[in-house]
C-alpha cells in the first residue's frame, strides 16, 4: 500500500510571496521509493495523497526583526513611528541589533524627516550622532547613549504577550505561498494517504511545522537622480535647447545564477535567503520596481528564463530574448547553463534583429589562423570559456524622430554580455572584449544607429578591457598586455575601435555642485570616474559591471543612485536577505540625439 516515509522542507523559514514546496518521500505498493506526486485525479492502486496547510494562530502578536527577519522583535523604535517610517522597519530583535544597524537605520529617519521643519529634535539627534564616537549602550532609562549624549531615539518599547492557539486552514495543495496575513505565525503542513473509494484517511498523517512567517525583506529604495546638463554639449539647437528626440531607460544586472549561489561561497548569507525560491521572487520584485524600458540580465539559467523570467516579465509587458552559453567547458545539466537575457517593453520598442556572438567559435577561427598545429589544443584550452554576447536591434515606438527627418526610423542596438573569464587570463578577457567591439563596429558601419554595451565584464576600471572600451585603444605599455602567451594580442596597435563609447555612470562626475551630486561623487572612484563597487562579497569589492553608450547619438538624462557600504548595513556582503545578487543593478535613462552634422 502507498505510504509516506518522510516529509521535510528545503527551508524552515517561510517568506511572504515565496512558494513552499515540501519534499515528500513515498513508498509505492511494490516497496520502491518515489518523490512523484499521487493526486486524487491519478490514484495509485486505489490511494492518493491529501495535503493541508494551516496557520497556527494565537492571541499573541509577534513582530519580526527588520534586520534579522528570522528572529522575533523585542524592541521597537518609536522614532520611526514619529517620522512615519514603515512600521515593519521599526522592529529589532535586541539592543545590539539596533545599535549595529544604526548607521543604516538613521538613513530611514533622515529621508522621512527631509520634509519636516528644520531644527526638530530628530535632526538634532542625528547631528549629535555624526559627531560622536564609541558604541551605544542601553541605559536604565531605556535610551541608547553614546558617552554623555543621547544619540538614539529614547522611546523604545518591549514587545510582550501570550495567548492560546488555533489552526486556520489556508491551503489544500502540496505547494503554498505565504501571504501577508501569515506574518508572525507558524505554518503547519499535513500529508496523509487517503483511500480513493471511501475518502477515509489511511494511517497517521505526517506533519511538519515551519518557523514564523517573515515578510520579504526589502532594501531601501534607490532613487533615479537627474544628471541632465552633464552630457548635452554638442547636442543643442540654434536657441541653445537640447535636441532631444525621446528618452528611455536601460537596466543591466548580473542576478547570480543559482548554479553559482552555493553556501560554500556565500556562507555569510542565510540559507533561506540564498535559496532560489526566495531569490527569484526578490529579484523579480526589484527588476519590476525599476520599470526599465530595456532590461539586460546576466547569469540567467536556461530553465529560469523559460520557466520564470520570460512568463513573469511577460505579465508586466516585456518581451524577452535569450542566448545560452555554449557547453564545451560546462559539465552538468545543459538546462541549467546560464546566459544573457534581454527584455524590452512591447509598448516602447519592437524587435528588429538579433545577433549572437559565441566566443568559442571566434576562438576556433583565431587558432586556425595564427596558432601552429602543435599548439592548437593548448590554445583552445586557454581561449574556450563558453562565453557569449547577445546583440539586439530594436525600433523605438515613442516619439523620437528628428524635426528635419520625420519619416526616419529610430533604431537602437543593445549588446548584453558576461565576460566570465578567470582573473589571471588577462589576454583572453581583453581578446573577448575586442572581438565583441569589432562585431559592433560592423553593425555600426551598416547602419546609422545608437549603441549600448551592457554587462558584467569581470574587469575593473583602468584594466586593459575597460581602457579599450572607454578610450578606444590600449597603451602598448599597459601591464595587462604582458600576459599574452599565445600572441593573440599582437600587434598591440590592432587593439582599437572607432565607437565613441562613454561609461554612463561617469556622468555623476560631471554633475553640478548639489548635495546629491556630492553624495554620489563620494561613491565614485575619482581616478576612473566609475562606481567604487558594483560587486560586493566578503572576498572582493569593486566594479565589474558597466553601461557604455555611443556619446554622439545618446545622452544621459538620469542614473540610478549608487549604493554605499552604509546602505548595505554594517558587516554585510552580497547577496543578503535584502539584495539577492552579489552584484548591484545599474540603470541609466538616455535620450536619443541626432548626430552632429559634418
Amino acid at each position: 500500500m502507498l505510504s509516506v516515509i518522510r516529509v521535510h522542507l528545503p527551508s524552515e523559514i517561510p517568506i511572504v510571496g515565496c512558494e513552499l514546496t515540501p519534499y515528500v518521500l513515498l513508498r509505492r505498493p511494490d516497496k520502491t521509493p518515489t518523490t512523484d506526486d499521487v493526486p486524487e485525479s491519478a490514484p495509485l492502486e486505489g490511494h492518493f495523497l491529501k495535503y493541508r496547510w494551516y496557520r497556527v494562530q494565537s492571541d499573541k502578536t509577534v513582530a519580526i526583526c527588520s534586520v534579522h527577519p528570522s528572529e522575533p522583535a523585542t524592541l521597537q523604535c518609536l522614532g520611526c513611528l514619529k517620522s512615519k517610517v514603515p512600521v515593519a522597519k521599526s522592529y529589532h530583535c535586541s539592543t545590539k541589533c539596533f545599535s549595529d544597524a544604526w548607521q543604516h537605520h538613521r538613513v530611514l529617519h533622515e529621508r522621512a524627516a527631509s520634509a519636516a521643519t528644520e531644527g526638530n529634535d530628530e535632526e538634532e539627534l542625528l547631528r549629535l550622532n555624526s559627531s560622536g564616537s564609541g558604541s551605544g549602550v542601553l541605559s536604565t532609562s531605556g535610551s541608547l547613549t553614546n558617552g554623555s549624549s543621547s544619540v538614539y531615539p529614547a522611546a523604545i518599547t518591549q514587545k510582550t504577550g501570550a495567548g492560546g492557539e488555533t489552526l486556520v486552514e489556508v491551503g489544500r495543495s502540496k505547494t503554498y505561498t505565504p501571504m501577508a496575513d501569515d506574518i508572525g505565525h507558524v505554518l503547519k503542513f499535513e500529508c496523509v494517504v487517503v483511500n480513493a473509494e471511501t475518502k477515509q484517511n489511511v494511517g497517521l498523517s505526517c506533519t511538519i511545522l515551519t518557523s514564523r512567517v517573515i515578510p520579504a525583506p526589502s532594501p531601501s529604495p534607490r532613487r533615479l537622480i537627474p544628471v541632465s546638463g552633464a552630457d548635452v554639449i554638442g547636442h543643442l539647437d540654434s536657441n541653445g535647447r537640447p535636441l532631444s528626440m525621446g528618452s528611455f531607460t536601460v537596466l543591466s544586472y548580473n542576478i547570480l545564477s543559482d548554479t553559482y549561489a552555493s553556501s560554500d561561497i556565500y556562507s555569510y548569507c542565510p540559507t533561506w535567503a540564498l535559496a532560489w525560491t526566495y531569490r527569484r521572487q526578490n529579484l523579480l520584485r526589484e527588476i519590476v520596481k525599476y520599470g526599465a524600458d530595456i532590461v539586460c540580465l546576466q547569469e540567467v539559467q536556461n530553465d529560469h528564463f523559460e520557466e520564470f523570467f520570460s512568463p513573469e516579465l511577460d505579465k508586466h509587458g516585456y518581451q524577452g530574448l535569450f542566448k545560452r552559453k555554449t557547453n564545451e567547458v560546462f559539465v552538468g545539466n545543459t538546462n541549467t547553463i546560464d546566459g544573457c537575457a534581454t527584455f524590452f517593453r512591447r509598448d516602447r520598442f519592437s524587435h528588429v534583429k538579433k545577433y549572437e556572438v559565441e566566443f568559442n567559435k571566434a576562438a576556433q577561427s583565431l587558432t586556425e589562423a595564427i596558432i601552429p598545429v602543435s599548439q592548437k589544443k593548448t590554445a583552445l584550452n586557454r581561449l574556450v570559456k563558453d562565453n557569449v554576447a547577445l546583440i539586439v536591434v530594436l525600433e523605438a515606438k515613442f516619439g523620437s524622430q528628428a524635426a528635419d527627418n520625420p519619416g526616419k526610423r529610430q533604431l537602437l542596438c543593445v549588446a548584453n554580455t558576461h565576460v566570465n573569464v578567470p582573473h589571471e587570463l588577462k589576454d583572453v578577457k581583453l581578446w573577448q572584449v575586442h572581438t565583441l567591439l569589432k562585431g559592433l563596429e560592423k553593425i555600426a558601419a551598416s547602419a546609422d544607429i545608437p549603441m549600448l554595451v551592457c554587462g558584467d565584464f569581470n574587469t575593473v576600471p583602468a584594466s586593459a578591457p575597460h581602457t579599450l572600451l572607454a578610450m578606444g585603444k590600449v597603451d602598448p605599455l599597459h601591464p595587462d598586455l604582458m600576459v599574452d602567451p599565445l600572441g593573440i594580442l599582437r600587434p598591440h596597435t590592432k587593439l582599437t575601435h572607432q565607437l565613441p563609447l562613454v561609461s554612463a555612470y561617469s556622468s555623476f562626475a560631471r554633475m553640478g555642485g548639489s548635495v546629491i551630486a556630492e553624495q554620489q561623487r563620494r561613491r565614485m572612484d575619482p581616478a576612473s570616474n566609475e562606481p567604487l563597487f558594483t560587486n560586493c562579497t566578503r572576498d572582493f569589492i569593486g566594479t565589474l559591471d558597466y553601461i557604455f553608450y555611443t556619446a554622439d547619438t545618446l545622452a544621459v538624462e538620469s542614473l540610478l543612485e549608487l549604493l554605499d557600504e552604509e546602505s548595505l548595513r554594517k558587516d554585510t556582503a552580497l547577496p543578503s536577505p535584502e539584495w539577492s545578487s552579489d552584484h548591484i543593478a545599474l540603470l541609466a535613462e538616455f535620450r536619443c540625439m541626432p548626430r552632429a552634422r559634418r
